[in-house]
């Protein structure tokens, strides 16, 4: 009854909001991502992301002067990891702050060499638990391929990742398993993967991804979904046993050209 009845509101308030299909694919032209989603896809990602709208509070931060076009774009790469999985594995949170550029969180900051900062440097966005997601509006536009040191970048699904992450246990790279997953395989893949990249990384070798996924867990599995989206290829044949898993895990073969359900 009561899923019946959020439907019903819902479908009022994405009539009410006014925002046509053709705004819709306006927004979100230049994200070469968005090619991989068509037909009955394209059509349920259009959907999803009026229905993200709709249930979340867009805020600005320091003043930002965000627009309708922004919302769409930022609110379909929400969308795009959860396109099969569900609108409902966000319920947990509602607010997204957006900033123009880089913001400066207003807490201690622990530099490497242990001294206490009054404030840390600035951030692109930030997960905050049973709390809102803060992004750059600057960061969302250099989302791609090869835009953070010839990594791919994408910071809507980098800090949404950490949402999901957060669902079991806190962010420490593990989230929720669907039933037919083994917890006990995804453990095993993703420390052994991270330790192989720590190797790499002390070694000075080529990595598949940003050298940040060595920050954390947590981290880990965050820059591996947004490879997984913005550059899949890369990460299936550097990391295949990952890539498995996260297909497995987000229901998408993104390496396939297409976003199929496994």
């Amino acid at each position: 009854m009561f899923k019946r009845f959020r439907n019903w509101l819902e479908n009022r308030r994405v009539k009410k909001m006014g925002l046509s299909a053709a705004q819709w694919e306006a927004a979100i032209a230049d994200w070469p991502v968005m090619h991989r989603y068509q037909g009955a896809e394209r059509e349920a990602l259009h959907d999803m992301t009026c229905r993200f709208l709709v249930r979340k509070n867009f805020t600005s931060g320091g003043g930002f002067q965000f627009t309708d076009t922004m919302c769409l774009k930022l609110a379909t790469m929400a969308c795009v990891p959860i396109l099969h999985l569900g609108l409902d594995w966000y319920d947990h949170w509602s607010t997204i702050i957006i900033y123009e550029g880089d913001f400066v969180p207003n807490r201690p900051y622990h530099s490497d060499d242990g001294v206490v900062h009054a404030k840390g440097p600035g951030l692109s966005g930030e997960a905050w638990l049973r709390g809102p997601v803060i992004l750059s509006w600057q960061s969302v536009r250099e989302s791609g391929a090869h835009v953070r040191h010839g990594k791919a970048s994408n910071v809507v699904i980098h800090e949404l990742a950490h949402k999901l992450d957060m669902l079991r246990d806190g962010a420490n790279g593990a989230p929720p398993m669907h039933p037919d997953m083994r917890a006990g395989e995804w453990h095993d893949i993703f420390t052994a993967a991270w330790q192989r990249l720590q190797k790499d990384w002390k070694h000075h070798r080529p990595l598949p991804l940003d050298d940040y996924a060595l920050t954390s867990p947590a981290e880990f599995f965050a820059v591996c979904s947004e490879t997984f989206f913005e550059a899949p290829e890369s990460i299936k044949e550097k990391m295949p046993e990952v890539y498995r898993l996260l297909c497995q895990f987000y229901r998408q073969q993104p390496a396939t050209g297409l976003a199929t359900v496994i």
